[in-house]
């Protein structure tokens, strides 16, 4: 199997530990493993998350079109 180095924050890599340390995966190596392979299948039935930056997003013109009001 391939080898990959990342770098991931702190605050991602302490909730990983407490995955491992709760019994929810052997090893981080797992955790990682299985946690990369789950966000990719996700990604691929949702497709990639909108940048909420984009024009033509909520912020600029509301939901559903309105200007002034969101719509339920």
């Amino acid at each position: 199997m391939p080898k990959v180095e990342i770098t991931v924050p702190e605050h991602l890599e302490m909730q990983i530990a407490q995955m491992v340390e709760k019994g929810e995966f052997l090893n981080r190596e797992e955790a990682i493993e299985d946690l990369l392979s789950t966000g990719i299948k996700a990604y691929k039935t949702s497709g990639p998350i909108e940048d909420d930056d984009e024009p033509g997003g909520f912020e600029e013109d509301g939901m559903m079109g309105h200007d002034d009001e969101y719509v339920f």
